[in-house]
């Protein structure tokens, strides 16, 4: 009974550890395996809402990619672009408003360099590095947008947060209340128009979005983004035409 009773514990916490495991696969070996292109993954990383223990790197994976992995430094001191510091950890992968992005969560007390990386059309891609600040920075959760409607059907969004100047980039979502995303896009400033791509310098909505309807309840998403991918706000707030 008592040989029982071990293998069982041993089973349960092989099972346990099998989605979040630090391999000895360093990204310097599987980039010599590659035709390998840098800065062709759209990535970033927030903490937690509730854990501040936790990381959620975000990617978004275009059509037709496959083997997306997560490697990560020892801490943060490392020379981010030496890719012999970087350790893979296999971890799950979750969507995120239904697939359009995927997600992967990571506990860690050390604030630490990551790349993503998937392959596309044979060639490895890779995301710049992304820097943790989980622990000295944390992400702001928040749901201070102002939503002006005046423009039927194409509401005006506008934040204004302190600090703006640690972001470089804000990321912008339209969604259902299923999480179905409607738009995708990026902006330098604080605002943004839905259906309108006149100050958007990057659009990763793959079709034309839909026409809103009057009535129905819509969500609206920002993340501000800072120059090394580290998400400082995270804005969240339903709306109705």
């Amino acid at each position: 009974m008592k040989k029982i009773i071990i293998l069982f514990i041993s089973i349960v916490l092989i099972s346990c550890s099998s989605d979040n495991e630090m391999s000895e696969i360093r990204l310097s070996d599987v980039v010599a395996k590659y035709e390998l292109e840098i800065d062709n993954v759209i990535a970033c990383a927030a903490g937690g809402r509730v854990n501040q223990d936790e990381i959620i790197a975000y990617v978004y994976p275009r059509s037709g990619v496959s083997e997306i992995r997560y490697f990560e430094t020892e801490n943060a001191e490392v020379d981010k672009n030496e890719y012999e510091n970087y350790k893979e950890v296999i971890l799950p992968i979750e969507d995120f408003f239904n697939g359009y992005l995927k997600k992967i969560k990571r506990e860690t007390t050390v604030e630490r360099w990551i790349i993503l990386t998937f392959v596309e059309n044979g060639k490895l891609q890779l995301s710049n590095p992304i820097r943790l600040k989980h622990k000295t920075q944390n992400t702001n959760y928040t749901d201070a947008v102002t939503i002006d409607q005046e423009e039927p059907l194409m509401p005006l969004f506008i934040w204004n947060e302190d600090n703006a100047n640690q972001n470089a980039i804000y990321f912008e979502v339209v969604s259902t209340t299923e999480n179905e995303l409607l738009s995708g896009t990026y902006t330098f400033e604080q605002q943004f128009q839905y259906y309108k791509l006149d100050n958007v310098v990057l659009n990763i909505t793959r079709e034309t979005p839909p026409v809103l309807q009057m009535g129905i309840p819509y969500n609206y998403t920002t993340m501000g983004v800072s120059e090394d991918n580290w998400v400082n706000i995270f804005i969240e707030k339903a709306f109705i035409p």
